[in-house]
């Protein structure tokens, strides 16, 4: 009989022990000539019942069937003998001889013997125990669920589906969505899938491997049926909804990399998370919320085009949603810098940028044309903080700076976009004197109120030292004026 039908029997015989399977009699208990070479000698028989399994098995079988043993394909008929008191121990239902035998034959068989994908992949698999191939086997099939163990981990039968819906996309294909406060139903519905068209039969019950003390080599047995399973035709394959399998790429959702007012652009794909729309919502660091341009591409892959505009600097939250549910890594976290542009693009132009004309205390402005500017003005005793610029949005790209310096002398003016000086970027600027009419003095023949003859010349001196600068202006009233 077969592996498998072995295993059967054994359950069977476990479960009724007054009852002997025709497969166990014929394998086990059917009369030996004393002459059989299939009969072990004392010593072998010993080493059995010691759990230890180390012995010569006595094994009879046609010449092709010897073949498959050679090439490990285990297409064979195991005709096992024991002295008449081992064989005795089987038929009084000694367990432990029993399932020890049996554990063996399973863990090098089932378990041991197949070829593994990390091993066909050059990989260290051969240095590994046959439990920590099989886990990290189910670890590859499934990085989005948490494996460590063969007990807990399966507890709500969701990672069962998932394990079934790796091995054939669709056949399990909502497994994400089963309740987990029904684990044994989800237990149910993937072994019955993995049953029916898989081939893998149920050697342990959904209720014993939803259970978080279930014997973890009977959670081995069953789940080392999965790796060389073989998908049948006619299978109800459903492409159902899986929006963990929707992912998004490009540097829009990177963690640095993006600007201020510039573009940050990404693509989702959705091949393999069903039919749904993608919706994809930007959070700023003040939390107000705007809707991304969301592009179909219609092509293969099933992708989507986005992109959105970042209008402050900060730590930004992008979502990403396939059928109202985040998608995979869903949301990224993205950092938005200051603008980047072309800073020799930009101009300013104004009076307050003229090299000589203005003076203390009294304001002035200029003009810079551009996206966004900053400007920063440095006093002479090369202070940056003290001078005061405000600047005004006009539209169109075009921004107004007025500023107030306090002190008279060389002024130094950094006007920048996009972090780097615009075009003739830093101005000097001479600032004079603050006007103060009052210490202005005027003398001379022309201001005496006697003396003066009609067409004589009247002449008089302004002095403006000390005053600042400012424009001087005279005006004579005649008597005949008013």
């Amino acid at each position: 009989m077969t592996l498998g039908q072995l295993c059967n029997s054994l359950w069977d015989f476990q479960s009724r022990p007054d009852v002997i399977t025709p497969a166990l009699s014929q394998s086990f208990l059917q009369p030996r000539s004393p002459h059989d070479p299939r009969i072990l000698s004392p010593p072998d028989s010993k080493a059995i019942v010691d759990g230890n399994l180390k012995l010569i098995l006595y094994i009879t079988f046609s010449p092709p069937d010897s073949k498959a043993i050679v090439d490990g394909n285990l297409k064979l008929i195991l005709y096992i003998t024991f002295s008449p008191p081992d064989s005795k121990a089987i038929v009084d239902g000694n367990l432990k001889l029993i399932l020890g035998m049996v554990w063996t034959l399973i863990l090098h068989y089932s378990i041991s013997m197949p070829m593994w994908d990390e091993e066909e992949k050059g990989g260290d698999g051969q240095h590994k125990t046959p439990k920590q191939r099989l886990l990290g086997w189910i670890q590859n099939k499934l990085p989005e669920i948490s494996i460590h163990n063969f007990s807990r981990d399966w507890q709500s039968g969701r990672a069962l589906g998932a394990l079934v819906n790796s091995c054939v996309p669709g056949l399990c294909a909502d497994w994400n969505q089963w309740d987990q406060t029904k684990p044994v139903d989800n237990a149910r519905e993937a072994m019955k899938q993995a049953d029916n068209w898989l081939g893998i039969p149920q050697v342990i019950t959904p209720e014993e491997i939803v259970d978080p003390n279930v014997d973890e080599h009977s959670v081995m047995t069953y789940l080392s049926q999965f790796p060389k399973s073989k998908l049948k035709p006619g299978a109800p394959l459903c492409p159902g909804l899986n929006p963990k399998n929707a992912c998004a790429y490009g540097p829009g959702i990177e963690p640095v990399g993006n600007f201020v007012m510039k573009k940050a652009v990404f693509t989702v794909e959705t091949i393999s998370a069903g039919m749904g729309e993608v919706l994809v919502h930007v959070e700023d660091p003040a939390g107000h919320k705007e809707e991304a341009k969301v592009t179909a591409n219609n092509d293969m892959n099933q992708t989507y085009s986005v992109f959105y505009i970042p209008k402050v600097t900060g730590m930004h939250k992008v979502t990403v949603l396939f059928a109202g549910l985040h998608i995979n890594k869903s949301p990224y976290e993205v950092d938005v810098g200051m603008a980047q542009g072309d800073s020799s693009k930009a101009t300013a132009q104004g009076p307050g940028l003229e090299p000589a004309g203005n003076i203390a205390n009294k304001t002035t402005y200029f003009d810079v044309y551009t996206a966004e500017v900053e400007v920063v003005i440095m006093d002479p005793a090369g202070k940056k903080n003290v001078v005061v610029s405000q600047i005004e949005d006009k539209g169109n790209s075009s921004y107004r700076c007025t500023y107030k310096p306090t002190l008279e002398g060389a002024h130094t003016i950094y006007v920048t976009f996009a972090g780097g000086q615009i075009s003739k970027s830093p101005f000097t600027v001479n600032i004079g004197e603050a006007c103060n009419p009052s210490l202005v003095r005027a003398k001379g023949r022309g201001l005496q109120p006697k003396g003066l003859r009609v067409k004589e010349t009247a002449d008089f001196r302004v002095f403006t030292k000390g005053a600042g600068t400012g424009e001087l202006k005279v005006t004579i009233k005649g008597p005949r004026s008013g």
